[in-house]
């Protein structure tokens, strides 16, 4: 978890507060981050302090995969559509906020409204790029491997474990 807190939301004393380079001995190293989780997962199943492990991405990339072409009926269709999902969640609030009873009306008034902005919001976005960017996509960080760290006083009993892991047909889990 970066910048210190779990995945809760509160500070985790454990991580540091600013970004920080990682610490510890390479216990093993993996071409996926699914291998990374594998070990760990081992680690943990053979009561090994996991808090002293750290997954390190190296070789960061920006992969960018595009997922279609753009044309202007699915810039509108997805502009509407999207400006109907919150017209619906606004007109929603109104009526049930509305002091005249049970009434569809502003509903049918938060759709309408939100289709409008939604259609002027994607034509003038996509307007703006002048034909730049025709194209959809899908953007995702990964690393070329993925090493595992480990606080020196424990790293050799970690790295043991691995390789008994690594030893193991690949179809058996921890």
């Amino acid at each position: 978890m970066a910048g210190g807190f779990s995945g809760t939301g509160r500070p985790n004393p454990g991580l540091p507060r600013l970004p920080t380079p990682p610490s510890g001995w390479p216990i093993g190293s993996y071409e996926t981050y699914e291998g990374a989780q594998r070990a760990v997962e081992h680690l943990a199943h053979e009561d090994f302090p996991v808090t002293e492990v750290t997954i390190v991405g190296v070789d960061l990339m920006l992969v960018e995969r595009i997922v279609g072409r753009l044309t202007w009926a699915k810039v509108l269709s997805t502009g509407a559509l999207s400006g109907a999902w919150f017209g619906l969640f606004v007109g929603i609030l109104l009526a049930y906020f509305s002091s005249q009873g049970v009434s569809l009306v502003p509903v049918l008034v938060g759709v309408a409204a939100g289709v409008l902005f939604g259609l002027t919001f994607a034509a003038v976005s996509y307007m703006s790029t002048r034909g730049r960017r025709d194209f959809a996509s899908a953007s995702q960080l990964v690393a070329g491997r993925y090493d595992v760290l480990c606080q020196p006083r424990n790293a050799e009993r970690g790295r043991d474990l691995l390789a008994k892991l690594s030893m193991r047909p690949s179809g058996n889990t921890p």
